[in-house]
């Protein structure tokens, strides 16, 4: 070891204390290796050329940079370098010097004395102590064991170089051996450079080279799996061949093998989702092993032939010119103001955010008011596909989620097959008669559509048939119902409810003028110049032939004159007829409806006249009441529900408590019966908004004041006599409209309500609006 360290320290001694400098880009020189080099630089090669013509020593420093640079000074290069002899030098037909280098010694710049044509530095030479005790030679048992791993597991190391590791007996010979064969970072290298002692230098070596193991053990670990996949595939790929050339010897080969074919086409170019991709091939790769006449291949390709059909990805391209789409709605519809401009506004926010997900809209009204119709006009107006399916009566889970596969005859639900109809992924889909829905054992379908109408999860709607996600969110979804009472809870609170109240008479008239004659006058083969059904006339039906919020029955009436007209026609009896309020009594027979008549029955005291909500929209409700000798006792007839028959009660406590102040002798409650029917008898009635009704009518019948034919009321009351608010005050103002009320008593609180009520309406009806029932029976009665 002396020997060797003399050796060395005369070296160094010889070596001048100023050096050229060399730099070095991307790699490091160690002490006593050999490093090749090509020198690019001009500076470097008039560097090597002068040197070369003298002692061939230079001073090797490596860059802070990692490539050359056009200028670059002393602050670019490291402080500690190493060394050199010039053991070789060529020139290239580029003018490049390759030069092999051979390191003699670390050391530290102390000051550059040049920096042109080249850098020359004044250094300090590092003398290092190679003395090995137990601890170093641990160390540097341990750091060739490490090295022979890393040489196992590299291919670009020769099994020669762990051999040379084990021969060498200097510490720090070996170190610098073992950093400058590894492959670490240049960075990393010269820290190493820069370490002057052994054991510290070891120690550092260690650990670059325990992370090197680590690296290519991982490397050769992926390599392995790379490998094992490419055998496996093409093992498969074989034995699929020989599978082809077996079928095809067995005539097979037609029936199935272009079935798996197309379809496999077929799920390249839908370019599904990684999910439903890799289910459908899976379910491929099952029908590529089954034999046609099996009856699981139907069961596969049934599911294979809904995987490719669905619009996982096609999107029908929104109209979305606000204009053109106003105009489409006005054309459509006259009146359904507030579902307008809702559509209005969800279309000025696709124009700005393109990625807004669907809205849930549920249309609430009576039978008749255009709720469904309405949903086509949506459709066209936004120039998407229009999908509706019917709930009503439906009652198994399985029609909105699909069935399982494992079932016979398994399908997906008609949410999925409503997507599939409509050929794109973002339709107007309609859900009719969501009110409608049942339960059973079978399931709750409303339960089930908790998911699709709900914008944070319907993106992944899992089918059960389907069994992978599909994403619903870019679908308008559009719900129908006449009454909301029989919604979940949960499911209504997902929906933005709009409702579309009744039309008044003025509202049908344009309607039929606009839609409904025309509509029915080409649905039974007749021209503009075959019939004329004047307004006067129109009024008559509305008004004597149907009693609804809707327009159902007035197209049906409308239906029934064209049929007349066309019979006349078909005999050649006349070409032209003009249908006035006369002529409708030919085709419809007598009136069928006269409120005059039926208000005429309010002029006896103890009858008033109520106003009631009902799916088909508002009514006029009479409330008759009657006494009688008896003990005091109060019956209650015409299928009245509990509430119904409660508000009844409290409206019989509030008179015989306040009896002195109405003048009502307060003996006759113990001597005298009294009867309250509220006809039609057959038809269930239920709900509070007829208390203050019952209570005028009983306070009439005690007073024996009758009110006047021209007033109707509704509001629900207390024990003390507080007029409580009701719901449905648009359409009961629109029933007493068309029965030719005059006068309406309502609660205070319902007073916001009437911004719904259309102006010409508020002009020809007195509204009172009240808060106690002294105010109601002062009105009514007087009192």
């Amino acid at each position: 070891m002396a020997e060797n360290e003399q050796q060395q320290s005369q070296s160094l001694d010889n070596i001048p204390e100023e050096l050229p400098i060399l730099p070095l880009f991307n790699v490091v020189l160690f002490p006593k290796m050999v490093l090749p080099l090509i020198v690019m630089q001009q500076d470097s090669i008039q560097l090597i050329d002068e040197a070369m013509s003298r002692d061939r020593l230079v001073g090797a420093v490596v860059s802070r940079q990692n490539e050359p640079q056009s200028e670059y000074g002393p602050q670019d290069l490291y402080e500690v370098g190493c060394s050199a002899v010039i053991l070789k030098m060529a020139k290239t037909e580029e003018n490049n010097a390759q030069i092999l280098l051979q390191g003699i010694g670390r050391f530290r710049v102390q000051k550059y004395t040049e920096t042109t044509p080249y850098f020359k530095a004044r250094v300090e030479h590092v003398h290092v102590d190679e003395t090995r005790d137990k601890e170093i030679e641990a160390m540097m048992s341990n750091l060739v064991s490490q090295y022979q791993k890393v040489v196992q597991l590299s291919s670009s190391l020769s099994d020669e170089m762990g051999s040379m590791a084990k021969s060498l007996e200097e510490p720090g010979t070996l170190a610098d051996m073992v950093t400058s064969t590894i492959d670490s970072d240049t960075k990393e290298k010269q820290e190493v450079l820069e370490i002057f002692d052994v054991k510290q230098r070891l120690h550092k070596v260690t650990q670059l080279v325990s992370y090197q193991i680590d690296i290519l053990e991982i490397g050769n670990k992926i390599q392995s799996q790379v490998k094992g996949d490419m055998e496996q595939q093409q093992r498969e790929y074989y034995l699929r061949q020989q599978l082809k050339a077996i079928q095809q010897e067995l005539g097979e080969m037609d029936e199935s093998g272009s079935e798996v074919e197309e379809y496999r086409n077929r799920l390249y170019e839908k370019n599904l989702p990684e999910e439903a991709h890799k289910e459908a091939e899976r379910e491929l790769n099952r029908l590529a092993r089954m034999h046609p006449s099996s009856a699981e291949y139907t069961v596969a390709l049934t599911y294979l032939d809904w995987m490719t059909a669905l619009p996982w990805n096609e999107l029908t391209p929104d109209n979305l010119e606000l204009e053109s789409a106003e105009k489409v709605l006005e054309n459509d519809h006259y009146g359904l103001e507030k579902a307008k401009r809702r559509i209005l506004e969800y279309l000025a926010v696709l124009t700005l955010n393109p990625e807004i997900k669907g809205p849930i809209l549920c249309l609430v009204g009576p039978p008749g008011v255009g709720k469904t119709s309405l949903g086509h006009s949506i459709a066209r107006s936004l120039g998407r596909k229009f999908v509706r399916i019917a709930l009503g009566g439906i009652r198994d889970e399985a029609e909105i989620r699909g069935h399982r596969r494992t079932y016979v005859g398994a399908m997906p639900g008609r949410i999925i097959q409503g997507i599939r109809r409509a050929g794109s992924k973002n339709p107007v889909f309609m859900l009719d008669e969501i009110d409608k829905v049942g339960a059973d054992f079978r399931g709750d379908p409303s339960s089930a559509l908790l998911e699709v109408l709900d914008p944070e999860q319907n993106y992944s709607f899992t089918d059960h048939y389907l069994d992978v996600a599909f994403d619903l969110s870019k679908v308008m979804f559009i719900t129908t119902a006449n009454i909301l009472d029989t919604i979940p809870p949960a499911l209504r609170d997902r929906m933005e409810v709009l409702r579309l109240s009744g039309y008044t008479q003025e509202e049908k008239v344009k309607i039929a003028t606009r839609f409904l004659i025309p509509r029915q006058r080409k649905a039974h083969g007749l021209k503009a110049g075959n019939i004329q059904i004047t307004n006067g006339a129109v009024k008559h039906l509305i008004s004597g032939y149907t009693r609804e919020a809707g327009l159902r029955n007035l197209e049906r009436e409308i239906a029934n004159i064209c049929r007349g007209v066309a019979t006349r026609i078909a005999k050649k009896e006349t070409d032209f007829v003009k249908v006035g309020v006369k002529e409708v009594r030919e085709y419809l027979g007598p009136v069928q409806y006269s409120y005059e008549e039926i208000k005429k029955r309010v002029s006896t005291p103890g009858v008033v006249m109520g106003l009631a909500w009902t799916e088909a929209g508002g009514d006029v409700l009479f409330v008759e009441a009657t006494a009688m000798k008896g003990t005091g006792k109060l019956t209650l007839t015409g299928q009245l529900g509990d509430v119904m028959k409660e508000s009844a009660n409290a409206a019989l406590s509030y008179i015989r408590t306040n009896a002195r102040t109405l003048k009502i002798d307060e003996g006759i409650f113990d001597k005298t019966d009294l009867h309250v029917h509220v006809p039609a008898g057959a038809v269930p009635k239920d709900g509070p908004s007829a208390g203050v009704t019952l209570l005028t009518a009983i306070a009439s019948l005690l007073t024996n004041t009758p009110t006047s034919k021209n007033l109707a009321m509704t509001g629900e009351i207390t024990l003390r006599g507080q007029v409580m608010p009701v719901g449905g005050i648009k359409e009961k103002v629109l029933a007493a409209h068309r029965a030719g009320i005059k006068s309406i008593i309502l609660p205070k609180f319902n007073e916001k309500d009437m911004e719904d009520v259309p102006q010409n309406i508020k002009d020809e009806i007195e509204f009172h609006f009240v808060d106690k029932m002294r105010q109601v029976l002062r009105i009514a009665l007087g009192k």
